[in-house]
Parts: C-alpha cells; structure tokens; sequence
C-alpha cells in the first residue's frame, strides 16, 4: 500500500470518518486479493485534524507511516477562510450557537489595518472547542459538557495573512502559518480587534507544508491503494 495519501476532506466528515473509510478501502482491497491483513497493514491515521466544518487537504498515513505523523505535524499550513463580521459563535464557526455582536460595518482600510496586525508571531488562546489535553481530556468533551476550559496561550506565527476580498459582512483571507495555528481564533481575534465580533465562516486547508491540495483526491472516488 502507498504510505502516505493526500486527501480533499469534504466539509462534513471528520478526520476520523476519512480514516475510517480508508481503512476499510485498504480492508477490502487485501480481501480481494485473498490476504488476510495484519494489525500493522490495517493501521490508518491522519496528520492534523481538520475541522468538520472545514474542507480540503487531510494527510493520511498507512502502516508503518503513522509513525511519522509527528513530522508532518510540525509542517506550516496554508488556510483560505472566511471570516463572518457582527456575531460571534460559541465554537467559533457555523456549529455553534451564534450571538449577534454589532451592525457596524467596517470600512476596507480598517480591515486592512487589523489584519496587518495579526502578522509575525503572536499570542494566541486556542479554542475550548479543540481537540487539546486539558488534564487528560479532549477540551471539546469538557466544552460540551459545560465545564469551563481554560487553556494556556500560545506563540505561533503567521507568515502572512492576505486580503482576498472584503463584502460585509464576509472577509475572505488566505494565511500562511505555523503548526499549532487555530483559524478559528484567529477569526475571533481579528472581530474583537475590529470592535464587531466575528466568527470562522468557512475553511479550506490548502497546503501543508510542500504538500498540497492540487495533488489531493476526492474522498468520494476509489483511493489510489496498490
């Protein structure tokens, strides 16, 4: 089997359902062949979860790969996003329950300024609803329970942090960062600094370090396994 996949992870699924579903590619396709597969040849995981609101590029490793997953972990990642102006969500993007914040349109210079500051290394708190530790737990299980999380910042980097297109209430980004970045503060973060609130409307991974999204294949059609 080939050891690393790229995957175009529709918006919807969650990493763990695209693993799942490889799995059972790779199942099936040992089966055909009349060979049972060992444990090893069965073990699928991903490198980077990917929100299910979110789309685009998912790398996934088999057998002995999911070993490297660290590696690939540590990569930069390439984001266009969607931020949604005047409200706020309670998860960060279109999952949560919304909060209408402000009617206030900023003007494009504005939004221009805010985003150049959230250039070069900055502090950033990452959701309570993210797949984080907090004392053993996973931070959603605790966040869906209604416990509290709180959760250390963190320094990460934005190498840059592009206007695509500004049409209140949505601006359109695309964004060069290092590993450990949330999007979806980020989006926060840039609404709390424009004084209207803002949420993460919608997600598509593009690159990952030098690999990317051109060279990803659908979920929907037959994984290239050999």
């Amino acid at each position: 089997m080939n050891d690393v996949l790229l995957v175009d992870k529709p918006t919807g699924w969650t990493s763990f359902d695209v693993v799942a579903k490889i799995r059972g590619q790779v199942r099936a396709a040992y089966a055909e062949k009349g060979v049972k597969p060992t444990k090893r040849q069965l073990k699928v995981g991903h490198a980077g979860t990917l929100d299910p609101f979110a789309t685009g590029l998912l790398i996934v490793l088999l057998g002995d790969a999911t070993k490297k997953a660290g590696e690939f972990l540590k990569l930069d990642k390439t984001y266009e996003a969607t931020i949604c102006l005047g409200a706020t969500s309670t998860t960060g993007d279109p999952e949560g329950e919304l909060t209408l914040v402000s009617n206030t349109k900023p003007t494009h210079q504005a939004v221009l300024e805010a985003l150049q500051g959230f250039t070069g290394q900055i502090e950033q708190v990452p959701p309570a609803f993210s797949a984080i530790k907090v004392n053993g737990q996973r931070a959603y299980n605790l966040a869906r329970k209604g416990q509290e999380v709180e959760i250390p910042a963190r320094t990460v980097t934005i190498h840059e942090l592009e206007l695509l297109d500004y049409t209140y209430p949505d601006i359109k980004v695309r964004t060069h960062v290092s590993s450990g970045t949330y999007i979806r503060t980020l989006a926060e973060d840039i609404g709390q600094k424009l004084g209207v609130g803002a949420y993460c409307l919608e997600l598509r991974r593009t690159r990952i370090g030098d690999y990317s999204i051109k060279d990803a294949v659908s979920i929907d059609n037959t994984l290239p396994l050999s």
